[in-house]
């Protein structure tokens, strides 16, 4: 058998109920785990999604998800790669080989988020990053959230790179708003400015840059 037979590839379309995301090296977003009626599932996230992707997408949620299947021919191994994520009824899960995927927008939002749920702080954990001053960033981020009592409804996370290395440390609140050169020092006027009651302060120290959402080329 030639090795072009050696895997067998086809599109594919699932929909289930998101149980969590598989991180490695502790801030890599690999993929997801769903629940279907044939059990739990991982999908592993094209590369696009995996910069893109909202972290803060509670448990439970129904998604649609839409990629490549691949088995291989020898040990029948089953990979499947979502090109595309979408919300979905909450009807019986279901996966079965498509030949024409229907065009449907990419999305990285959720439905209406949870009140339990965890907001998520995402840090930049990449070097650049890191030798400005990243760590002392996260430990600063992670008092302060005990000092106001937030530490049961917001997480930090650190994520990879995120494209703006020479203006680190990166970060990205809640919101989605995305700060640079942020120190240790700022951080009690970050976070009065993001979680406290009804505030209004400006704080012109912020250098601020809003988060531009990753759009597929492919």
């Amino acid at each position: 058998m030639s090795g072009s037979h050696a895997t067998e590839v086809s599109d594919f379309c699932i929909e289930g109920r998101f149980l969590d995301f598989v991180i490695k090296d502790g801030y890599k977003l690999k993929g997801l785990l769903i629940g279907t009626a044939e059990g739990e599932s991982y999908v592993k996230l094209g590369k696009h999604l995996q910069y893109a992707f909202d972290l803060r997408l509670p448990p439970g949620t129904w998604l649609q998800i839409v990629g490549t299947r691949k088995q291989e021919a020898k040990s029948g191994k089953i990979t499947l790669k979502a090109e595309r994520v979408m919300a979905a009824s909450p009807e019986v899960s279901r996966i079965h080989t498509v030949t024409t995927l229907t065009a449907a927008p990419s999305i990285n939002k959720t439905k209406e988020k949870s009140p339990k749920t965890k907001s998520t702080i995402l840090v930049c954990q990449k070097s650049d990053c890191i030798k400005r001053g990243g760590k002392g960033l996260c430990q600063a981020l992670e008092a302060a959230l005990s000092d106001r009592g937030l530490e049961d409804q917001v997480t930090i996370k650190g994520t990879g790179c995120m494209k703006n290395c020479k203006a680190g440390p990166n970060l990205v609140m809640p919101d989605k708003t995305r700060y640079s050169r942020i120190q240790a020092a700022q951080v009690p006027a970050l976070m009065d400015k993001h979680f406290a009651n009804n505030s209004e302060k400006q704080q012109p120290e912020l250098q601020k840059e809003i988060v531009i959402p990753v759009v597929s080329n492919s």
